[in-house]
């Protein structure tokens, strides 16, 4: 089964399994990951922004128009930066570490 890695802003990690199929966002929620997705990966907010390791970033599909639109709200942006709710795990992505910014800003509620 793939694997993903999660740096915590303290620089711990934590490397979990990753299920082909699922998202970031909720491989996160599976294993008690804190990272928040208020919209429940609806793409309404910017809560589940990761870093992605700028060695897996061009890896990645690029992101769609709306998920630049909702990063732009995104706390702590950065040049790879992506929203967990719209990477979606594949054998290609084994091994994939993202960052976990220091705070997320919720525009809902």
């Amino acid at each position: 089964m793939p694997k993903i890695s999660f740096l915590y802003s303290d620089g711990s990690k934590k490397e979990v399994d990753a299920p082909v199929g699922l998202s970031v966002l909720e491989i996160a929620h599976q294993n008690n990951i804190d990272l928040e997705g208020a919209c429940e990966g609806s793409l309404a907010c910017s809560t589940c922004h990761v870093i992605v390791d700028s060695e897996w970033f061009d890896i990645l599909p690029e992101a769609t128009e709306d998920e630049q639109d909702m990063l732009d709200l995104a706390f702590g942006l950065t040049h790879t930066s992506r929203l967990g709710c719209q990477i979606i795990m594949t054998e290609e992505l084994d091994g994939l570490i993202v960052k976990l910014p220091s705070a997320t800003r919720n525009m809902m509620g």
